[in-house]
């Protein structure tokens, strides 16, 4: 079926935004390829191939191919590599409302890869179709790759990124002893961290409960205890909001560390209240600071309700006043 004359300046336009995205990309130093399968395969330790059953997919997941993956912008506007009559001719076949086979592709976590199908996927987007009939064949991984994590993961860090969550999972089983952990940093480094948080998690409740404390349970514990209340947290206050480009993880890390600061440098009896007032006056506004206060005080709770475990009983659950109203403060 030949090109028609929108077609053609439909594609003109599509190459036009694709030259100046890859200037752009060039000039903010960072790559504007689509994501190689191969590369996120490795990297995701992903081993384990499922039957393909067909579906409607978002067409906005689709981040990847398995061979085009520079024949394409990341938003899929297509450069040179591409075959322009193909494309032109797929984008005539749109706008006459007629149907195209569906594609194929691989699906990692929460995001796909093109196997069989990039111009239509390009053509697709250039036209704001938001879900594509396709051929997935799920692949099992480890990491558990969302799109939203893979848009806040910087070009040139992700694979490396993804290659520490992966030896982090390794270590501690995080995944099997809590499936549903999504624990994701936008930069490189931070799954040693936490590493050594939870080897000290382990020591201060050996010492707490006199006994050998096997890793798993404090791996287990540090999530459920620690890590897991700040997070939810973190959501229902929508501290995000206020620091664009991080992550939750991210910003664990910097409030349990702030406070582990002021403590060293003040002394241990630095309260939640005063690295809450000191964390958001460095770090954020009125709403950080409450925030971050409403952090604390879950904090502080928590370990009185595992005191008060260990002596023998366990106190009441706090009342909306100790943590929601407290929110307000």
């Amino acid at each position: 079926m030949a090109a028609t004359p929108s077609s053609e300046a439909h594609y003109r336009d599509q190459r036009r935004k694709a030259f100046f995205e890859d200037v752009l990309a060039i000039l903010g130093r960072h790559r504007n390829d689509l994501v190689s399968y191969e590369e996120a395969r490795k990297a995701l330790r992903a081993v384990q191939q499922l039957p393909p059953t067909t579906e409607t997919i978002p067409v906005d997941k689709i981040v990847g191919s398995v061979g085009r993956y520079r024949d394409f912008t990341r938003s899929f506007l297509p450069r040179p590599g591409a075959s322009a009559e193909r494309w032109k001719r797929l984008d005539a076949v749109l706008e006459r409302l007629e149907s195209v086979p569906p594609i194929e592709v691989y699906q990692l976590g929460d995001v796909y890869f093109v196997r069989d199908g990039n111009h239509r996927v390009s053509v697709a987007r250039a036209n704001g179709v938001r879900y594509i009939e396709a051929r997935v064949t799920r692949v099992a991984t480890r990491v558990p790759l969302t799109a939203e994590a893979f848009e806040q993961l910087d070009d040139e860090e992700q694979m490396e990124i993804i290659r520490e969550y992966a030896a982090f999972l390794d270590q501690t089983r995080l995944d099997e002893l809590r499936p549903q952990q999504r624990i994701w940093f936008s930069t490189r480094g931070q799954y040693k961290v936490l590493l050594e948080h939870i080897a000290v998690h382990r020591y201060f409740m050996g010492l707490d409960l006199k006994r050998d404390v096997s890793y798993e349970e404090a791996v287990a514990h540090w999530y459920d205890t620690l890590y897991e209340p700040i997070v939810a947290a973190i959501r229902r206050n929508r501290i995000l909001d206020d620091f664009p480009g991080r992550t939750e993880a991210d910003l664990y890390l910097w409030v349990i560390d702030h406070h582990y600061y002021l403590s060293e440098r003040y002394g241990p009896k630095v309260g939640p209240d005063d690295a809450a007032s000191d964390f958001a006056e460095r770090y954020g506004g009125p709403r950080i600071l409450r925030a971050v206060r409403a952090l604390w005080r879950r904090l502080r709770e928590l370990a009185r309700r595992d005191e008060a475990a260990r002596a023998g009983h366990v106190p009441d659950e706090p009342s909306k006043g100790d943590v929601t109203h407290g929110d307000r403060a």
